[in-house]
């Protein structure tokens, strides 16, 4: 199914149908192009934390805001490559590294990333990178290192972005996509649901991913995790079936990508996982934390996989 700009109401109804209907349409698109028993396995690692010029309203890693992260500097490569190593020792398939900048800058730093892309697709690893906004020129050099993935999430519809970001625009996020998607890199683009948003701005940034002339790879579903110092500390906790129905609702409209389970996971009880497993959801970030927050431990997830059956996809099973 490949929805357009003006679809918003036809996937607003897949939302919202009976819930035994929903389930059943979700998992029979499960089904239909992924082995229901495997989860895809990612390792997010925070190679630049902190200092961000920018005000997005649910991260503590903005230079604007009295949070608990200190800015650091650039992680030396070794460091990442260790830190890569060990994500595939514990059965990550995929290395994804985050960089706070409002966008990329030439120099030493974007050298070093590059580095790092070469050095993580030595390991057998796919690679993966978020750095912010990217030129034209930096996305085909990422592309000429090797790098298969870039994220760059839209975090909620058009209407409501606004509400959580001032300091660049809507329009902004979607060219660098654009860039991205040009020097033929895939796309990790998804969202974050808790931050006060309605359910008409959860349907409006499904169809807007939908709406691309080549949908993302991977959407990554994050929930909010309120972090003290942030404009956004103080929000409600989310209803769960929302959840559910979001992560229903991606893989009917997206069959062929992965769907991600992301921040907020640890948040979330075994029986909610499972759901969404269940639903559609076939990829997580594994490790101790990401980016800034807490993640699901690595025994925990081991446990959960053993209860239900499911097992991790192996690097030749990724898309």
């Amino acid at each position: 199914m490949h929805l357009t700009r003006i679809d918003a109401s036809a996937v607003l109804a897949i939302y919202e149908q009976p819930f035994p209907e929903l389930a059943f349409a979700a998992i029979t698109a499960h089904r239909a192009s992924f082995d229901p028993l495997a989860i895809q396995r990612s390792t997010l690692l925070s190679v630049k934390t902190g200092g961000c010029s920018e005000d997005c309203g649910y991260c503590a890693q903005s230079a604007r805001r009295e949070t608990h992260v200190r800015p650091e500097p650039l992680a030396q490569l070794d460091e990442v490559v260790a830190a890569a190593r060990a994500a595939k020792a514990e059965g990550a398939t995929r290395f994804c590294m985050g960089a706070a900048w409002r966008g990329v800058k030439d120099g030493p730093a974007f050298e070093r990333v590059l580095a790092m892309v070469r050095e993580v697709n030595a390991l057998g690893m796919e690679s993966c990178v978020t750095l912010g906004a990217l030129q034209p020129h930096q996305a085909q050099a990422l592309r000429d290192a090797g790098l298969q993935y870039y994220n760059h999430n839209l975090d909620t519809s058009r209407a409501y972005y606004p509400q959580v970001v001032s300091t660049h625009a809507y329009d902004d996020r979607l060219q660098t996509l654009e860039r991205a998607r040009a020097a033929g890199l895939k796309l990790c683009c998804g969202g974050i649901v808790g931050m006060g948003e309605s359910r008409n701005d959860r349907v409006a940034l499904i169809a807007e991913l939908a709406a691309m002339e080549s949908p993302p790879e991977s959407v990554p579903v994050n929930l909010l995790v309120p972090i003290e110092g942030t404009p956004l500390a103080e929000r409600a906790t989310f209803d769960p079936i929302e959840l559910v129905r979001t992560v229903a609702t991606l893989r009917i409209v997206l069959p062929s990508s992965h769907i991600r389970l992301a921040a907020g996971r640890s948040e979330m009880s075994a029986e909610l996982q499972t759901l969404c497993f269940l639903l559609g959801a076939n990829s997580i970030f594994s490790g101790d934390r990401l980016l800034t927050t807490e993640n699901a431990a690595l025994d925990s997830d081991a446990a959960l996989f053993a209860a239900l059956g499911m097992h991790a996809e192996t690097g030749s099973e990724s898309r």
